[in-house]
């Protein structure tokens, strides 16, 4: 019963605590320590032929995730022998640290605020910290639209998956797929630079990720039916269709059902330090994106996670996990 009982509480305390707390900038966080591993053995391993990059990439990505995997559970186990409450409650925060529910909902009501008061720059400037793309030309439809994307494609990457891994393995997979995830935000291009070195760490990123997305789009499209104006049919229709056309095989199901539920277009032509990038569009199109499509963006993030939360917990507690 104290299996079954710390499981199902650790994934509904960790989101708890996420929601509540978030990710407090004067504590160190992981990803951190993550991004300077992965810089140091990139420097050193990222050389040589494409072969030998992409075995060094190969062992860059079991290097990294087994290291998050092992000092996750040797904290968790040292704290568990002081006491069995410390050891919980070092896995409900290290799991919380993976979640970035509240931290998504932030960056993006950043860039909603200024919006709203009709200061376009300073939304410019706030979309530029969370996208890769450039931001300077972008008028408010375009600005909303990077907005809406960066929250359906994250609602995955920082809040689902993780707990999709911690109901399978509790704190140390949900680190280890942060690990993951991390790898492939540092090193998973396909440029001159990281096409084999970065090969490993991209699909790795797309095998973990592959049913947490389809299963969020699934809680995204629950939580539709307590969002009014939500274009349920339209979701489902435009998901099927148009979720493929995204050049991550797991991306486009959170982002078309959300282009389908608002009713408008996502993907298109995109800058990159002044290079254009076109990008297969989803969704029907009918009017141009509004700042009230980033509020109803953290609606579908909040209830899609928060049902996501709720179906995994149960499962935990029925599968006595």
């Amino acid at each position: 019963m104290i299996v079954i009982y710390t499981t199902g509480f650790l994934l509904v305390s960790s989101f708890i605590v996420d929601w509540l707390i978030g990710d407090p900038k004067r504590l160190p966080h992981p990803v951190v320590g993550f991004g300077r591993l992965i810089t140091y053995f990139t420097r050193r391993w990222n050389k040589g032929s494409a072969s030998q990059r992409k075995a060094r990439g190969i062992l860059l990505v079991f290097t990294i995730v087994l290291t998050a995997w092992i000092i996750t559970w040797g904290i968790i186990a040292f704290l568990t022998w002081i006491h069995p409450l410390a050891g919980l409650a070092a896995s409900i925060w290290l799991t919380a640290s993976t979640i970035a529910c509240k931290g998504l909902k932030e960056a993006a009501a950043a860039v909603l605020q200024p919006l709203k008061r009709g200061n376009i720059v300073e939304a410019r400037r706030a979309l530029s910290m969370i996208v890769g793309r450039d931001t300077e030309k972008l008028d408010e439809s375009e600005i909303v639209r990077g907005t809406v994307e960066t929250v359906a494609e994250n609602t995955v990457d920082g809040v689902t998956a993780p707990l999709f891994w911690a109901l399978l393995g509790g704190a140390p997979l949900a680190m280890a797929y942060r690990a993951v995830n991390t790898l492939d935000s540092m090193v998973g291009y396909k440029n001159a630079e990281y096409s084999s070195f970065g090969w490993a760490s991209a699909k790795f990123d797309d095998l973990v990720n592959w049913l947490p997305a389809r299963f969020t789009s699934v809680t995204i499209w629950l939580a539709s039916l307590f969002i009014p104006g939500s274009k349920r049919k339209e979701g489902i229709k435009v998901t099927l269709r148009d979720a493929k056309k995204h050049p991550s095989p797991n991306s486009g199901w959170s982002e078309a059902l959300i282009a389908g539920l608002l009713g408008v277009k996502l993907g298109g032509v995109n800058y990159y330090q002044g290079e254009v990038s076109n990008r297969a569009e989803m969704g029907i199109g009918r009017r141009p994106l509004v700042p009230e499509d980033i509020e109803r963006a953290i609606l579908y993030l909040y209830g899609g996670s928060l049902i996501f939360v709720i179906v995994t917990a149960a499962f935990a507690f029925l599968a006595g996990w």
